[in-house]
């Protein structure tokens, strides 16, 4: 399971990686169609670019933990030992990642219920009718987040026996 889970990880955020290239290309073409050709703006390119960079972000928190590339207050903890940093990460993934997470789900759910309820789309006219789909990302990055989180928790107290 634990294989699976960190395979399925590091695959949804090779995938996602690729979208910062795609928004940089829609980007262009937006901007290109606006300044260049005088042709309006296409709000679905527009919020396309919006949706991508949620999608990049949402899904590569879970990737980014994984790799270790969150940034953090490095003032102290450089200076730990292995075992220190271990406890120190342990208690931040018990203490305040996965309960944040859990109260980001459970919190959200009733938000995504909503919009699927009416298959809620974009309020602009042309724009993309998908925004439920957007929303449903939300609790599943919250769930993934702790999953991993648990991944890194057994990892950090194999640390602990490290000097």
């Amino acid at each position: 399971m634990k294989v699976l889970l960190e395979s399925v990880v590091e695959w949804i955020g090779k995938c996602v990686a690729w979208l910062v290239l795609l928004m940089a290309f829609v980007t262009v073409i937006v901007v290109a169609r606006r300044y260049i050709f005088q042709a309006g703006g296409e709000i679905y390119l527009q919020e396309s670019v919006i949706y991508m960079h949620s999608l990049m972000f949402m899904f590569g928190l879970s990737y980014a933990m994984k790799h270790d590339g969150h940034v953090r207050v490095d003032l102290f903890y450089s200076r730990f030992s292995p075992r220190s940093k271990a406890l120190v990460d342990i208690a931040g993934h018990i203490l305040f990642l996965i309960p944040t997470c859990l109260v980001i789900a459970i919190f959200s759910l009733e938000y995504v219920a909503a919009s699927w309820r009416v298959f809620e789309g974009s309020r602009e006219v042309g724009g993309i009718p998908g925004v439920y789909l957007l929303k449903t990302v939300i609790p599943i990055t919250a769930i993934l987040l702790v999953l991993q989180s648990t991944l890194e928790i057994t990892r950090r107290i194999g640390d602990l026996h490290k000097k």
